[in-house]
């Protein structure tokens, strides 16, 4: 990690074991001549995806740090759930112009606002390893999906748009970043760390959306295993639009969104090539698979097997409609 100047130390605050963090600045810095600001800035939020760059891209400009992706992490999904819509984890296209991002300098909001009652559509975070996070409570404002039954062993499960997402802390990226990094960013821009802070003491005075300020730390987010889960609301300036934070990527869904399947439950996952996925599930003491490629057109073809075997196919094309499963 190259030195970072006393001008700089007003931009991040930097702990005793020698780690640093973005903070908030105010503008006046932002514009120092004698730094260029913005890549210093970006060179520390970089640290936390850097253990994922073989998955995903990083870039910025002198507002905006953008993060691509396929929204597909490394790690099994959808194994565990037990209150399933029929979705399938799908690649999706988080580039260019449709990539994630959040402010280089994270500016206190006027009127900050809480998750309780905003932001039920959408991601309210992106964690490291290029997997958004959305709201724990769902779309309709009250179920908390992780007490539903509606989440991976990971925190994870997937849209309506076939999109995966978390909706709880990702605290199994600790295991690339340590407890010293962030694992994510609220769309705010401020950083998301674990259980602790960088000294190992867990905080006592978290503000109502799970953040403050610490010795080592100006303002952040931690992680709790009880409700808010990440952060629970934005501290920095946010736009509201539509019930989501605006703007974010759009997932690019290829079918009609499925219907709640009652009682079944999710224990398989399977990544049978680059391009090509096995979801197993349980249904009525019976259980079926769902196996599934994608083409270089973006087109999905869909194998939906029954338990005597019986193959079912689908093929869908990117913004297609129509099409069924079982």
């Amino acid at each position: 990690m190259r030195k970072i100047s006393r001008r700089l130390s007003i931009i991040f605050g930097v702990s005793s074991i020698g780690v640093v963090t973005v903070c908030a600045i105010q503008s006046a810095h932002a514009t120092s001549p004698n730094f260029d600001v913005p890549d210093d800035i970006a060179a520390q939020i970089i640290q936390s995806f850097q253990p994922f760059s073989g998955k995903i891209k990083t870039r910025h400009d002198d507002k905006y740090f953008y993060v691509e992706s396929d929204g597909m992490p490394d790690h099994k999904m959808m194994v565990g759930i037990t209150a399933w819509q029929q979705q399938v984890p799908l690649p999706q296209p988080y580039v260019g112009p449709n990539a994630w991002q959040f402010p280089l300098v994270p500016k206190v909001a006027r009127n900050p606002l809480s998750a309780k009652d905003h932001f039920f559509r959408g991601a309210i975070a992106i964690a490291a390893n290029g997997v958004s996070i959305f709201n724990p409570i769902k779309n309709d404002g009250r179920t908390d999906t992780f007490l539903a039954g509606e989440l991976d062993e990971f925190g994870g499960h997937c849209g309506r748009a076939d999109d995966y997402h978390y909706h709880i802390a990702p605290l199994h990226l600790q295991k690339q970043l340590g407890k010293e990094l962030p694992i994510a960013f609220a769309l705010d821009g401020y950083p998301i760390y674990g259980l602790t802070d960088l000294d190992g003491t867990t905080p006592k005075d978290l503000d109502k959306f799970n953040g403050h300020e610490s010795r080592d730390v100006k303002y952040h987010y931690h992680s709790s295993k009880t409700y808010p889960y990440i952060n629970g609301g934005f501290h920095g300036e946010v736009t509201d639009k539509g019930g989501q934070v605006d703007p974010q990527p759009r997932a690019q869904g290829v079918r009609p969104a499925g219907e709640p399947l009652r009682g079944a439950k999710i224990n398989g996952f399977e990544k049978l090539s680059e391009s090509s996925y096995k979801v197993t599930f349980t249904w009525e003491n019976e259980t079926y698979n769902i196996q599934y490629s994608v083409a270089k057109d973006g087109s999905v073809t869909f194998n939906f097997i029954s338990p005597n075997g019986q193959t079912s196919t689908q093929k869908y094309f990117p913004r297609s409609r129509g099409g069924s499963n079982y």
